[in-house]
């Protein structure tokens, strides 16, 4: 029978192409920040301190106007403005209007750029596409460039003229007016600006940053001689327990085989017995103010330089068994690194993804704290103290934990791999798709923290069951004992002192199958466990879906390189070429399920929790009720029509896995 909807069709004219900066201003919380205007202010800081990281520029100033407008001006080489060779348009347009375009993509030695903030490409783009206008002036060549853009598009065309005697010979400015309808306040945050700022000035030496208030005439100056170390000494609530412990390594053209020319990074780290602390992470000047694999690899260089004089000294009482956490939790730091393609988490760039970045990091820090500790021997013993005070504190709280517990528990599911750690701040969970998975998760898993529990075939949707019917799916039976807590509802306060793990991560394959299950494994918590997902106890595991086996390039040796998705495959593939590797000379599998790993891979890509990536779930984006609503039109029995309208007026959403 024909359908009598009028907006129903799905046809060639259905699909829609946006073009340009389009996508940007159709969701601008994809590619920016949208609570305030501040991200795509940040954007054009960004391009000035990348100037002056690439050794062009000594002065960047931001002035804050009456209008609400904001202008940027540097002293680097200026953004080129004549043709570009290959689009026929000025380069400086290109810049500003197409998402993927700029001067950081080639890393080669005919690059502008040898280390930058990222290879998303978006950058000044998004802020011209939300601001209302945006004027660039270039000083060039003995030129001034000037050009403007109204809502991302070109409203005054480029104009030269020859400089004058009193110009400045080289450099940018930008003025931006953001647009008021993209974001939920019009207003900068000050103090988040002034961290901002002052952190850059921090992160280059020399290089002297200024704040202009048009209003009041008042001006801001931040320059620093010492760096790292002085801010962070300006910074601490307490004083350390004992010297700050600093250092600056970058590779040079003979380790070449190891990491690019230039990679490294600048640290300081001080222990504190108490109060709060400072933590600060930059990449490139990025701020990652949600840390990454660089901060890991700190993380890993400081556990194993003070467990190896722990060791040596032979200062670990019986019974205590040291973490990285023991050492990470009471140190307070500032680390810049320098990563050639750095790959972030999203295109705000709050989350350093890049695996390699935690080799990179450790390798540099564990070498120079050992050689700080053996110079300092009274003072490592100073820090080993404090540091096996962390580990006993937290082993008497697993303590208290395990007797509240008690000896009513139901006995363990004989499929479940457990953990030898009761910490739930520590331990977790996989429930993994297949038995094969599950043998390469056991054997690649940490023993002391990570527990399996594998899952046969698909588990039943479990929208429409009653709770006491629930225990009989075996499946679920078996995922309720190993967590601990039994069933409840929204409403319910469920008894939490059983459970026995902080976080219950789902990991299945990266197909359709895998995402099948994730959504039912999904629906059991939300339905029948939601204070699992309230409290955030809940995860979702994301492996790999492609393996690139790379050649030899140069010094370096052949390597398995990971994808989660076609853009990091692509990403991938881009570094390999600029390292010098013939096109088609590597070899690119997709993984069909998690079974085809060994329990290496899969550790060093899905387990590791330095360098694997875990989404936490939740519903407060959403709402509950909400989020209840969209499950009930996915899983519930009565609902194929809404699943029929949903696909026919959103199919051309959709990425097909075939």
């Amino acid at each position: 029978m024909p359908s009598t909807k009028q907006n129903s069709s799905y046809a060639e004219a259905s699909i829609r192409v946006l073009k340009g900066l389009e996508p940007v201003k159709q969701r601008p919380g994809m590619y920016t920040r949208t609570d305030n205007p501040l991200h795509i202010i940040q954007e054009v800081i960004d391009n000035a301190a990348d100037e002056a990281l690439a050794g062009f520029g000594q002065r960047i100033a931001l002035t804050l106007h009456s209008d609400g407008s904001v202008t940027v001006e540097d002293d680097g080489r200026g953004i080129p403005f004549g043709l570009h060779p290959e689009e026929q348009v000025p380069v400086i347009e290109i810049v500003y209007t197409r998402l993927h375009a700029g001067g950081k993509f080639d890393k080669g030695s005919g690059g502008a750029y040898s280390f930058s903030g990222g290879l998303h490409g978006v950058g000044v783009s998004v802020t011209n596409a939300l601001a209302k206008r945006l004027q660039v002036t270039v000083w060039r060549e003995g030129q001034v460039a000037t050009l403007a853009f109204g809502g991302g598009d070109v409203i005054e065309p480029l104009q030269l003229r020859k400089a004058t005697g009193s110009e400045r010979k080289h450099g940018t400015a930008v003025r931006v007016w953001p647009d008021a309808k993209y974001f939920e306040s019009p207003e900068l945050p000050r103090a988040e600006l002034l961290h901002l700022l002052r952190s850059k000035a921090v992160l280059m030496p020399g290089v002297t940053v200024t704040l202009t208030q048009e209003k009041t005439g008042e001006t801001q100056t931040w320059k620093y001689a010492a760096g790292l170390r002085d801010y962070l000494q300006q910074s601490l609530p307490a004083d350390p327990l004992i010297p700050l412990f600093e250092g600056a390594q970058y590779a040079t053209a003979s380790e070449s085989e190891s990491f690019a020319e230039g990679e490294g990074a600048a640290w300081c780290v001080a222990f504190t017995d108490e109060g709060a602390l400072l933590r600060e992470s930059y990449v490139n000047l990025i701020p990652t103010v949600a840390g990454g694999t660089h901060e890991s690899g700190l993380k890993d260089g400081l556990f194993g330089a003070i467990k190896g004089f722990i060791d040596l000294h032979s200062l670990l009482p019986k019974g205590v068994k040291l973490m990285p956490e023991d050492v990470f939790s009471r140190a307070s730091f500032v680390l810049s690194a320098k990563v050639l393609d750095p790959q972030f988490q999203g295109q705000i760039k709050e989350r350093l993804n890049s695996r390699d970045a935690l080799r990179l990091v450790s390798s540099y820090v564990k070498p120079a704290l050992e050689l700080w500790l053996n110079q300092h021997v009274d003072l490592g013993r100073k820090l080993a103290e404090l540091v096996i005070r962390q580990a006993q504190t937290r082993q008497r709280a697993s303590q208290k934990v395990e007797k509240r517990r008690g000896s009513g528990v139901a006995v363990l599911p004989g499929k479940l791999t457990d953990c030898e750690s009761r910490d739930l701040l520590f331990n977790e969970v996989f429930l993994v798709e297949g038995d094969s998975a599950g043998g390469s998760a056991k054997m690649g898993r940490n023993k002391e923290t990570q527990a399996v529990l594998p899952l046969r075939g698909k588990v039943l949707n479990t929208w429409e069951v009653d709770r006491d019917r629930l225990f009989a799916n075996n499946e679920i039976h078996d995922i309720a004992v190993a967590i601990g807590v039994d069933p409840h509802g929204a409403a319910d306060e469920p008894d939490m002192s059983g459970l026995r793990y902080g976080k219950v991560c789902i990991l299945s394959d990266a197909d359709v199958d895998g995402s099948h299950i994730q959504v039912l494994l999904l629906t059991l918590f939300f339905r029948h466990f939601p204070k699992l997902v309230e409290r955030g106890h809940v995860y979702i595991a994301r492996p790999p879906l492609y393996r690139i086996d790379a050649p030899a390039r140069g010094k370096r040796p052949a390597a398995k390189l990971y994808a989660l998705d076609e853009g990091e495959l692509e990403a991938a593939l881009d570094k390999l070429r600029k390292e010098g590797a013939k096109e088609g000379s590597w070899s690119i599998s997709r993984f069909k399920g998690l079974g085809e790993m060994n329990a290496e891979q899969l550790w060093e890509t899905t387990l590791n929790p330095e360098t694997r990536r875990l989404l936490p779930v939740s519903w407060q984006q959403r709402g509950f009720d909400a989020t209840g609503a969209l499950l009930t039109k996915l899983m519930g029995k009565g609902e194929a029509q809404a699943r029929r309208d949903l696909m026919e007026l959103r199919g051309d959403e959709v990425e097909v896995d075939v």
